[in-house]
């Protein structure tokens, strides 16, 4: 499989989430995030629960994509320590947050990522992996499917289309064949197969500034064609709005698309969408164990107004009381059916 080595050693202008925040806020729209949530009496945007903690444990990944809004690739060095892991276990059992939801970069690239599975699964969490498929054809990492299953992990696998051009086009060329082969030995151990409980849903989000198509009907047309075309089998059709951040900001600034789409966004505001997202029942810690309102303000660095700022210091009753931080970017949550890690929100 190849990846795409030099995207990530020239790392972009809009690498830090200081710049893109800054780059964000110079466009000027029709009218504000805060504005448009004041329409809906949703202003100032509070949590409702904490059902989620989502742990992003390292920035390393064996691919490049072009279009990741965490910047991760080979050459991240980014891992969350071992005393992080333990608060965030501690957190987990101490407030009886039902979902463990792991993330990267490439999760299972982590070297205690089988430890933290192990050890959420015994506190009766549900454990999502976010996989990105590719890894486990690696090697040193053909044990990861069959552990998955063992442990009865929920895979959130991404693929960004059912056909191969458009997939390789963003993630590197053979990309596509590695990810179908991946499907199909977890359709052998079960995964997306009734009566099962092994729970595979896939991942897309658009190649383009555009929004993606309705979850429902795409996800009809996703289960045909890779039945039809490859024999695989899954549960669920995520359709994720490509957000602009990292690597997909750089994009849009290269085609000189930013206003534009950003534009885009604004004009489809959902406030069905709005009541919905993501960050009002989500926790998202950082690999050093900062705490922000999902895994999007984590990669701008807009930490969670709170004094309680970090997995270290967690305080459930001061977190649930706090103002969710917005900015631009969170148009891209309520645009069009809404769009959250667990796809579309209306």
């Amino acid at each position: 499989m190849a990846v795409l080595p030099t995207l990530q050693k020239q790392r972009h202008p809009l690498a830090s989430g200081a710049a893109q925040r800054r780059r964000l806020t110079e466009v000027r729209l029709p009218r504000s995030f805060e504005t448009a949530l004041g329409t809906t009496g949703l202003y100032p945007l509070r949590p409702r629960s904490t059902d989620i903690l989502q742990i992003n444990i390292g920035k390393k990944c064996n691919q490049t994509c072009g279009h990741c809004h965490v910047d991760a690739g080979p050459d991240r060095t980014e891992m969350m320590p071992a005393a992080v892991i333990d608060a965030c276990l501690a957190v987990l059992a101490a407030n009886r947050i039902p979902t463990l939801d792991i993330t990267g970069g490439a999760p299972e690239l982590h070297p205690e990522f089988s430890r933290i599975v192990r050890e959420a699964t015994a506190l009766d969490c549900q454990v999502i992996d976010r996989c990105n498929l590719t890894v486990t054809r690696l090697p040193n990492y053909r044990w990861v499917p069959a552990f998955l299953a063992e442990y009865r992990v929920e895979v959130v696998a991404s693929l960004p289309y059912f056909q191969g051009r458009q997939t390789d086009a963003q993630r590197g060329e053979g990309v596509f064949e590695d990810s179908i082969n991946a499907l199909r030995e977890l359709n052998e151990l079960g995964y997306g197969r009734p009566g099962t409980g092994l729970l595979l849903n896939l991942v897309t989000n658009p190649v383009g500034a555009f929004l993606p198509p309705a979850q429902a009907s795409a996800e009809r047309d996703w289960k045909w064609e890779l039945e039809r075309r490859h024999g695989i089998v899954f549960n669920r059709l995520y359709t994720i709005t490509n957000m602009p951040i990292s690597r997909f900001l750089q994009h849009l600034e290269e085609k000189h698309q930013t206003e534009a789409y950003l534009e885009r966004l604004v004009q489809a505001f959902n406030p069905a969408a709005a009541a919905g997202v993501m960050c009002r029942n989500t926790i998202s810690v950082g690999w050093d164990g900062t705490l922000y309102d999902c895994d999007f303000n984590q990669m701008l660095d807009l930490p969670v107004a709170s004094v309680s700022g970090n997995i270290l210091d967690f305080d459930a009753a001061e977190l649930a009381t706090r103002e969710i931080a917005l900015g631009p970017h969170c148009f891209g949550c309520t645009a069009g059916g809404g769009s959250s890690c667990g796809g579309a929100i209306s």
